[in-house]
């Protein structure tokens, strides 16, 4: 007697086609995660700037309050350099300040954000905090 043994197994075109679908859905999902780095930096540079301009108004309505028409003199008692838990920026005017390091006093006046290089400007005089 002769009998066949059946075998199951998938064909090598239907290994080919898989392995194109798969190639086709990392060609479309790679990208969209590979830029949440950036976009996640970019809303924390947004955020903290946000929170900056708000602290600003907030000294400035206190001041009113008060029967002062001034914006703070400067934003901090920081120095020079990236920000930390010992170098707070912006304490003047966000509670406890910023201690995140992408965060770097240039000078008085001047900030920068590393991750995108921008830099921000405070004037004393009308409360400004502005991109450079």
């Amino acid at each position: 007697m002769n009998t066949k043994k059946l075998r199951s197994a998938f064909t090598l075109v239907e290994l080919i086609m898989v392995i194109v679908i798969i190639g086709l859905l990392a060609a479309v999902v790679i990208p969209r995660f590979g830029d949440i780095k950036s976009e996640a930096q970019t809303s924390a540079e947004t955020a903290a700037v946000a929170a900056v301009r708000s602290g600003i108004k907030l000294v400035h309505m206190t001041n009113l309050a008060k029967g002062s028409d001034t914006w703070p003199t400067t934003l901090d008692s920081a120095t020079a350099g990236k920000a930390s838990e010992a170098n707070p920026l912006f304490g003047t005017v966000i509670e406890d300040g910023v201690t995140d390091p992408n965060w770097e006093k240039v000078n008085d006046t001047t900030y920068k954000y590393g991750p995108t290089g921008n830099q921000y400007a405070y004037d004393k005089s009308t409360g400004k905090f502005n991109k450079k």
